[in-house]
């Protein structure tokens, strides 16, 4: 990727961007207590529609695990002809709730449950507007 070329996230509101330290934004319920990811407007375990947004952690622990080897189904916005292999997992923040994500290794050698992982940001596709959109992922944490 160009260094000089834009970058906007995939979505709003899934995480903080551009940042250092790039964070999930998530939801707490005023209520309930309940953490949610995404942030919603109101709470699915008990409906109040008081809900704080919070940044989540960027470490946590691989919950479980595979690699998806055919393209997901519509609205799949991925490049279908030029599909590669990627992993996705859940991991589980010191929040209290676990996010599917996708990860940035499809070597399951170095994949194990448990293990801690780290959020990043990545590029997932390239924009019509010659962007890259970017989405995050987790990697196994190097230290």
């Amino acid at each position: 990727m160009s260094e000089k070329q834009a970058q906007a996230p995939l979505a709003e509101g899934l995480f903080t961007w551009p940042a250092k330290q790039p964070q999930l934004i998530g939801g707490r319920c005023v209520r309930c207590n309940e953490v949610l990811f995404p942030k919603q407007s109101s709470c699915p375990a008990c409906t109040s529609e008081s809900v704080d947004e919070i940044l989540l952690s960027r470490r946590g622990q691989l919950w479980t695990w595979t690699i998806q080897h055919f393209p997901p189904p519509p609205p799949f916005i991925g490049d279908q002809e030029n599909f590669e292999p990627y992993g996705v997992g859940y991991i589980e923040l010191p929040e209290g709730i676990r996010v599917e994500s996708r990860l940035t290794t499809t070597d399951s050698d170095n994949l194990q449950i448990g293990m801690d992982m780290d959020l990043v940001i990545e590029k997932f596709i390239d924009g019509e507007n010659g962007e890259a959109l970017m989405t995050f992922a987790f990697a196994p944490a190097q230290d």
